[in-house]
C-alpha cells in the first residue's frame, strides 16, 4: 500500500525547516569553533550558576544521574527505534524502516564525527558532581533524544495516531528533549552550546528525514491508516 498523494506543501516546509535549524546550527557551530568572547563567558556563567547549585543538592543529583544514564540515555532512546524498525518491518513498511534507521544512524554518525572535528572540552570542576567521555560539542544526549523522539512522533503523525495518542506522545516527547538538556546541564558535563547544538542539529535531521520521505511517497506498508493532513 502506498501513501496518498500529498501537497507538495508538506515537503517544502520540512525542508525548510531543516535549513533553518542546519543553518542555526551551522552559525552556532562556528562561534563555538573561534570561541567568540561573549558566548564562552555566557556559557561560563550558566556552567557555574548550575554546578554551585549542584553540589548542594546530592539527592536531586542522584535523580538527575538515573535520568541521564538509564531513561534518556542515547541507547534508550535508539532501542525505541529499534522497535519502531522492526514494527516497519514486520508490518511490510521495509523501505521506510530502511529510512528511519539510516537517519538514527547518519545522525549519529554526524554527532561523532563534529565532537572529532571541534575536539572542544567539556566543563572541569574541582568537585564534579558527574563524569562523561568524548568531546562535548554536540551534545550527544540532546541529538539523539530530539532525533529519537522527532521521528517516532513523525511516524505516528503518517500512521495517523489519535488524538489522545498523539498528545500523549507528544507531552513525552518535549518532556525527553527538555529534561536531557536540562540534565546534561545540571550535571556539568555539557556547555550551554553544546546541548543547543545538538537540538538544533538533531532538528534538523529529522526535517531533512521526513522532507526526504514525503517527496519520495515511500510506501508505509499493509494496514496501515495514514494522516491525510497536508
Amino acid at each position: 500500500m502506498h501513501s496518498p498523494s500529498r501537497p507538495p506543501r508538506t515537503a517544502v516546509t520540512l525542508l525548510a525547516a531543516g535549513i533553518i535549524c542546519a543553518a542555526l546550527a551551522a552559525v552556532l557551530l562556528t562561534l563555538v569553533a573561534v570561541r567568540w568572547s561573549p558566548l564562552m563567558s555566557l556559557d561560563g556563567t550558566v556552567a557555574e550558576a548550575l554546578h554551585r547549585r549542584a553540589v548542594t543538592e546530592p539527592g536531586l543529583v542522584q535523580v538527575n544521574r538515573v535520568l541521564t544514564d538509564w531513561v534518556w540515555d542515547p541507547w534508550t532512546m535508539r532501542a525505541l527505534i529499534a522497535v519502531a524498525v522492526i514494527a516497519l518491518w514486520w508490518h511490510g513498511a521495509r523501505l521506510l524502516a530502511v529510512w528511519v534507521a539510516a537517519t538514527s544512524a547518519l545522525a549519529t554518525a554526524v554527532q561523532q564525527g563534529l565532537k572529532a572535528a571541534v575536539g572542544r572540552e567539556r566543563p572541569k570542576w574541582p568537585d564534579p558532581v558527574d563524569s562523561a567521555n568524548y568531546a562535548a560539542f554536540p551534545s550527544g544526549h540532546a541529538m539523539t533524544a530530539i532525533v529519537s523522539c522527532g521521528l517516532l512522533l513523525w511516524l505516528l503523525r503518517l500512521y495517523g495516531a489519535g488524538p489522545w495518542v498523539w498528545r500523549t506522545a507528544l507531552t513525552l516527547a518535549c518532556v525527553s528533549v527538555v529534561g536531557v538538556a536540562v540534565t546534561r546541564l545540571y550535571l556539568g558535563v555539557h556547555w550551554m552550546t553544546d546541548v543547543l547544538g545538538g537540538l538544533l542539529l538533531g532538528a534538523a535531521a529529522v526535517a531533512f528525514s521526513a522532507a526526504g520521505c514525503t517527496a519520495r511517497r515511500l510506501p508505509v506498508g499493509r494496514g496501515a491508516t495514514l494522516s491525510r493532513r497536508p
